[in-house]
């Protein structure tokens, strides 16, 4: 088998999935770690010069290519192996004995996928564009990205919109980030229970609650007092 017919096939498909889930999840830890530096009262300072260090890497920048050639590539996977498992699926007996022993989530990987999504294009159009695009924000003279997060998080229908996405992200990782691992063979009962265990942490506790408490502290004024 060709590298080309192993890509195109199903199980190759689901590892091109799995790595850049794994590869997106890496970027989450970094992304959250970013963003808790808005927790510290210094004024923002410290994230402020954190995005002015990150902006000016070229390292960073040649990340970030391949960061949006993981999104792309992990949302273009998952609607060709949602289509498929649509096209393959059996009759309506077999199906409601899945749904049985299967969570809402694990069956709707893709309708959770396309809200974090969209959550990911209006994350970037209210920041990254203007700080790292138009240069509207960062510059001398104008409103630092730190006190840019600060106002977006005293918008009540923002700060919804961010904890809600943020609980369906953890939902996502929670099947998604065990998924990863049996596709790549880790599926021993040695190493399912640790896995799964690590994994339920990993995006309710450390991603889920991670992002959302920041929001949350902003908007009812505990954090952020000082920009």
């Amino acid at each position: 088998m060709t590298i080309d017919q192993y890509i195109n096939s199903s199980i190759g498909r689901k590892t091109v999935m799995a790595a850049t889930g794994l590869f997106l999840c890496v970027f989450l830890i970094e992304h959250l770690y970013s963003n808790l530096l808005l927790l510290f009262t210094d004024g923002g300072v410290a994230f402020t010069e954190w995005s002015h260090t990150l902006v000016h890497s070229m390292l960073i920048r040649l990340i970030e290519i391949f960061l949006f050639l993981a999104i792309v590539l992990h949302v273009v996977q998952a609607i060709y192996i949602t289509k498929q498992n649509r096209e393959s699926r059996p009759v309506k007996y077999a199906v409601y004995k899945v749904d049985q022993t299967s969570s809402w989530f694990s069956r709707n990987m893709g309708i959770t996928g396309s809200l974090i999504f969209f959550f990911i294009v209006v994350h970037m159009w209210q920041f990254f564009v203007p700080y790292r695009i138009m240069d509207t924000v960062g510059g001398e003279g104008q409103t630092n990205v730190a006190q840019t997060i600060k106002e977006a998080f005293h918008n009540p229908w923002f700060v919804l919109l961010y904890v809600g996405s943020s609980a369906f992200l953890a939902f996502h990782l929670n099947h998604g980030f065990q998924s990863a691992f049996t596709t790549f063979g880790m599926n021993a009962k040695k190493y399912k229970s640790l896995i799964s265990l690590f994994g339920s942490f990993f995006a309710f506790v450390i991603i889920g609650l991670g992002f959302s408490i920041i929001p949350i502290l902003f908007y009812f004024g505990i954090a952020g007092k000082t920009f």
